[in-house]
């Protein structure tokens, strides 16, 4: 290989470079020039607007990270469609029977896990919440607590 090949990298590495320092200036900047003032506000964690209640290390239930991870499967297969789509008329009629292929491979797996009730979000004890009439709409069952959540606002003054 020739030298010019590795000269064609050079603006990346540049371009690599300025970025880096300009971000390590500016944090650098931040943390000399920016003022030092916690408060007991300035501390505290801040979630959507809303006090923090509760200990933030509770156990989720195993359905959450079983929807998490159908969801991330099925986005990166329907990612392939995409470029698929693009290039539909190029690849003719084995680009069709390649795409239907693929499909009917992930349907059944789609199938399954939608009859096995993993898409099923709606809560299996609903003692907690007896007055609580169920969200229906066609082919969904949703229970959603009347429960309303008092915040309060920081008290004190600014710093």
């Amino acid at each position: 290989m020739s030298n010019g090949y590795f000269e064609n990298y050079i603006p990346i590495l540049l371009l690599a470079g300025v970025v880096t320092l300009l971000a390590v200036g500016m944090l650098l900047l931040s943390y000399l020039l920016g003022p030092r003032r916690p408060s007991k506000e300035k501390l505290a964690a801040y979630e959507c607007g809303v006090m923090p209640t509760g200990d933030a290390r509770q156990r989720f239930s195993v359905k959450f990270y079983l929807v998490a991870m159908v969801f991330i499967l099925f986005d990166v297969e329907v990612i392939f469609l995409y470029p698929w789509a693009v290039i539909f008329h190029e690849l003719r009629m084995l680009g069709f029977i390649q795409m239907i292929l693929f499909i009917g491979l992930v349907l059944p797996g789609f199938v399954y896990l939608w009859r096995q009730g993993i898409f099923d979000w709606s809560e299996t004890d609903t003692s907690e919440w007896p007055d609580t009439p169920p969200v229906t709409l066609p082919g969904v069952s949703l229970v959603v607590p009347n429960v309303v959540q008092e915040a309060t606002p920081f008290s004190g003054g600014s710093q």
